[in-house]
C-alpha cells in the first residue's frame, strides 16, 4: 500500500465535512470489524470457556443476530457461521441437520451467500454431492462484507444522485439552485466516502489499523 493512499485518508477525514463522512459511512465498517473480532474471540475461547458443542451453538446464534445488522437474514448468517467454523467443506444435508432448516431454505441462502462472495461451492473428487466452504480469515470476511454493502447501498445512491443532478429547470431559479446545490453536496461527500472505502478494503489489516490510530490521535 502506497504512502500517498494513507495521506488521502488523513486529508479526507480532516477536510471540512470529512469527519461527517467517517462517521456516517465508515461507521458501518467499524461496527462490522469490531463485532466480527468480538465474535472471533468468543469462538476461540478468549472471552469464555465452554464445551465445544455449546460454544458452536453460541457462536452460530450470535453471528445470526449480528447478520441482521449488515443486511442479511438470520438464517443466512447462521449458515455462514457454521461454514466458518467447519474445518472441512460441508454438504446441504449437513447444514440442514445442524441448523434444523429445510433444503429449500438452505438452497436459497447458500446462493445468496455465494453472491456476497462469502461462500464457495466445492467439488470433491469421487463425490456426487456439492460441498460448501467459507472464508476463515476474519479480516477478509470484514472487508468483503464492506465491499458488498458499498456495492448494494453506496453505489446505487451515487448513481441516483448523478441522475438527480440533471434536473431540468432554470439554474438561476432559487428552488432549482437549492435542489442542485444540495444534491451536489451530498454527492461530493458520497464520492469521498467511496474513495476511502476503496482504499480501506484493499489495505493490509495491520497497515489500516495502525494508520487509523494515527489519524485520530
Amino acid at each position: 500500500m502506497q504512502y500517498s493512499s494513507k495521506k488521502n485518508i488523513e486529508y479526507s477525514l480532516r477536510e471540512p465535512g470529512g469527519f461527517f463522512i467517517s462517521y456516517t459511512f465508515l461507521k458501518i465498517y467499524f461496527q462490522i470489524f469490531l463485532k466480527i473480532q468480538k465474535l472471533h474471540y468468543l469462538w476461540t475461547g478468549k472471552l469464555i470457556t465452554m464445551k465445544l458443542a455449546e460454544a458452536k451453538k453460541q457462536f452460530i446464534s450470535s453471528w445470526g443476530a449480528f447478520g441482521t445488522h449488515w443486511g442479511i437474514n438470520r438464517t443466512m448468517a447462521q449458515i455462514h457461521a457454521l461454514l466458518m467454523i467447519s474445518p472441512s467443506p460441508v454438504t446441504q444435508d449437513d447444514i440442514m441437520e445442524d441448523l434444523n432448516i429445510s433444503r429449500g431454505n438452505v438452497n436459497m441462502n447458500i446462493r445468496e451467500l455465494i453472491s456476497w462472495g462469502l461462500v464457495d461451492r466445492v467439488i470433491l473428487p469421487g463425490e456426487r454431492k456439492e460441498y460448501f466452504t467459507a472464508e476463515k480469515d476474519i479480516w477478509k470476511v470484514a472487508t468483503q462484507i464492506t465491499k458488498e454493502r458499498k456495492k448494494r447501498e453506496l453505489d446505487p445512491m451515487l448513481k441516483l444522485l448523478s441522475q438527480l443532478e440533471k434536473v431540468e429547470g432554470d439554474k438561476k431559479d432559487k428552488e432549482v439552485k437549492q435542489f442542485t446545490d444540495t444534491i451536489a453536496s451530498i454527492k461530493k461527500l458520497g464520492n469521498q466516502a467511496d474513495k476511502m472505502l476503496d482504499i480501506m478494503t484493499k489495505a493490509d489489516e495491520n497497515w489500516f489499523l495502525s494508520g487509523l490510530l494515527k489519524v485520530f490521535k
